[in-house]
């Protein structure tokens, strides 16, 4: 079968994926659970219900997306109709992560096939039963030839990374990402890196304290925090400080009760090594809320942290976790001084009613994508481009742009012969000054 030129072959594999992951949801809700406790709630939300999404809308547009474009001509090229085609990269590696193991799978692995390509995915073996699933979805739908999933740990992922591919698409931490960039590096294979950061979230005196906390709340804890667009860290102006962690707390009590640890909609910590990074980042004697810790069962509760000294372990890197350190600031300088000692991050948020302020924020810092008002919700547009930038990510996608992700544009001239133009021949002689006043209207 040719993937690189059948259109409705992809279109009809991807359809047998879409009837079969609509057949398999329930597993891989539970499957999720039994990996980390995901809530069912957030298991539909953010991974079942995304993918589904994700499908039904590249199998409607594909058409549409892989049709070869027209684009203006040149007055250099004149007569001509010009061209922009879709082609795919070929052979494809996708390695996904253990946070959202069953989205950041499937909707990379979606928009490569439809782009027309051969793709290996390596899912996480840090979530064995959601990569289980997503194995024996694979294998019933697509020819092992088209796409194949290969299950293992990290020798697996560098004996995959030493071969060579025409595009690795990798989603997880910076350190890992330098690795696949510098394995991607010796063939000169494009990458796309979507990793993370410490992202700020900016709350001045003038916002909705209340909403903000609610959504703060939300935004950080849903997963137990182990999103890589969470907010990392709280920058909260100094006069609504006390007023605002009062809120902080009142909401997380109402997201998760009195004992968080009997909540059925908090999810626990993926595996002990990870929750022993987070543990050694908790200082009891800053600890305003929650920091109650079982590594029998990888739990943490929601937890606020006050006033963490810039050079403190929670602060150095990305936390990954329930842990939310709240900082305080007084003037804009403050705040820049803050947020320009890290690298730049994947996401930034900004609570605020001065429209000027918001502004500035996201004019003045660099950064992936975030929210005004809100955290995490821009990741849910498709037609907003989701990505990093520096250290938090090379490339972007969903949506459209992530079938062009995966697909090489190349640009076609076809030239008519019913008028040649002699200027561009040789001999140049008397030529000059025509040309130079010629492509002065390009």
């Amino acid at each position: 079968m040719n993937y690189k030129t059948n259109i409705d072959y992809r279109k009809e594999t991807l359809t047998k994926l879409l009837n079969n992951v609509i057949i398999h949801e329930s597993e891989i809700v539970q499957a999720l659970y039994d990996d980390f406790k995901k809530p069912a709630f957030e298991a539909v939300l953010t991974e079942t219900s995304y993918v589904i999404s994700e499908l039904k809308d590249t199998i409607k547009n594909i058409e549409r997306w892989a049709k070869p474009k027209k684009v203006f001509p040149s007055i250099l090229n004149f007569p001509s109709t010009d061209y922009l085609y879709k082609e795919p990269y070929g052979k494809v590696l996708i390695i996904a992560p253990w946070n959202y193991p069953y989205q950041l799978a499937l909707c990379p692995l979606v928009s490569a096939v439809a782009a027309g390509n051969q793709v290996v995915l390596k899912p996480s073996e840090l979530t064995p039963k959601t990569s289980a699933i997503i194995a024996k979805i694979i294998a019933s739908t697509f020819n092992v030839n088209h796409v194949e999933v290969i299950e293992g740990g990290a020798e697996t992922s560098q004996n995959l990374l030493s071969q060579r591919w025409d595009y690795i698409f990798f989603t997880g931490s910076v350190a890992v990402g330098k690795i696949v960039a510098k394995a991607a590096a010796i063939n000169l294979t494009p990458i796309t890196l979507e990793l993370g950061g410490k992202n700020p979230c900016i709350v001045d005196e003038t916002a909705n304290l209340k909403l903000a906390a609610k959504r703060i709340v939300w935004g950080k804890f849903m997963n137990a925090g182990q999103t890589c667009i969470a907010p990392d860290y709280i920058l909260i102006q100094k006069d609504v400080k006390n007023k605002f962690v009062t809120h902080l707390k009142d909401e997380i009590t109402a997201a998760y009760g009195p004992k968080p640890e009997e909540s059925t909609d908090f999810a626990r910590i993926v595996n002990s090594r990870n929750w022993s990074r987070l543990v050694s980042m908790i200082e009891p004697e800053k600890v305003i809320f929650g920091g109650q810790t079982d590594s029998e069962n990888c739990y943490i509760s929601p937890t606020l942290i006050d006033e963490s000294n810039l050079d403190s372990l929670i602060m150095k890197g990305e936390i990954f976790g329930p842990l939310l350190p709240i900082l305080t600031y007084d003037s804009e300088a403050d705040l820049h001084v803050i947020i320009s000692k890290y690298e730049k991050p994947l996401s930034l948020y900004v609570f605020t009613k001065n429209n000027s302020f918001a502004k500035k924020i996201i004019e003045t810092y660099s950064f992936g994508g975030g929210c005004i008002n809100d955290t995490l919700v821009h990741f849910s547009n498709k037609r907003l481009p989701f990505g990093g930038v520096g250290h938090s990510g090379i490339g972007a996608y969903h949506g459209r742009l992530s079938f062009d992700v995966f697909s090489h544009s190349k640009g076609i001239v076809k030239k008519a012969n019913w008028l040649d133009l002699t200027m561009r021949y040789a001999p140049y002689k008397d030529k000059l000054t025509t040309i130079k006043k010629l492509l002065k209207w390009m």
